[in-house]
């Protein structure tokens, strides 16, 4: 599966209680290339489907008959088999206190209701790269990177190193919260740090800031990867001297990118 916007080969399940929607969703989806399109109503039907064919990609909506789209993602992720299926939600919510903990858990998009064609494209392509593999970074060998994950979401940990083995890297410390990766930087040296911003103990800026005004690896690169909106906030961690910010859910493409930059530039 490559990540040039060949949707194609997906094999996508769509989980939408309103027969209405689901075929706008569905005719969008169509429009796109995707073949593979299967649909059901409820989460627990979704879930059942999963265990029957495995799908590359759920496109679902938040509020289901049975569950939320939160909850179904969450069980997704806590699946073995499922919890590296892409996950993209269509919602017309838009409260941080309703979309950030489906942010947390790892998703590929979160679309509004409705979308455009070109939205679901930059979703569908997200997932895409988030499947793939082999997707190399510019001139250094990412097999000799040892990169620090801290979020304070296992989920979003787990999304993150996803994304980041399907660049080639293989070595990883995790730390579920900055406080927790200050004390692993005073004894294990790292290649870069990867970092949430909301988190408990010691937040995403802390942590900047710890690095650049006391760790002795005050030099790493750092990539904060975060739902954060708040531009005062954001512009205090780009004082502190962050390398790089990409949003959650993030796009590995970007992500690529801003390591090329970040890492061919150290």
């Amino acid at each position: 599966m490559n990540a040039n916007g060949h949707f194609a080969q997906l094999d996508a399940l769509l989980v939408e209680p309103s027969a209405m929607q689901a075929r706008v969703i569905a005719t969008a989806c169509q429009g796109l290339g995707i073949l593979r399109l299967r649909t059901v109503e409820s989460g627990k039907a979704a879930l059942e489907a999963m265990a029957q064919a495995q799908p590359d990609v759920v496109i679902s909506a938040l509020y289901l008959p049975d569950m939320s789209g939160t909850d179904l993602v969450q069980a997704m992720r806590a699946t073995p088999a499922l919890e590296h299926v892409g996950f993209i939600l269509v919602s017309s919510e838009t409260r941080p206190q309703a979309l950030d903990p489906v942010r947390q858990s790892g998703v590929c998009g979160i679309l509004p209701k409705p979308f455009n064609a070109d939205q679901l494209r930059k979703a569908l392509a997200a997932t895409v790269e988030f499947l793939a593999e082999d997707n190399a970074v510019g001139d250094f060998d990412p097999e000799s990177l040892r990169v620090l994950l801290v979020d304070d979401s296992p989920n979003a940990r787990k999304f993150m190193r996803r994304v980041l083995e399907n660049l080639g890297v293989r070595n990883f410390v995790e730390a579920g919260d900055g406080k927790e990766a200050t004390a692993i930087l005073g004894e294990t040296m790292v290649d870069l740090v990867v970092t949430d911003y909301n988190m408990p103990e010691m937040d995403g800026r802390e942590l900047v800031a710890f690095i650049r005004e006391k760790s002795w690896q005050q030099s790493v690169p750092i990539l904060m990867v975060t739902s954060e909106t708040n531009n005062s906030r954001l512009a205090a961690v780009e004082e502190a001297g962050v390398s790089g910010i990409c949003d959650k859910p993030f796009e590995p493409g970007v992500v690529r990118r801003l390591l090329g930059q970040i890492l061919n530039n150290r």
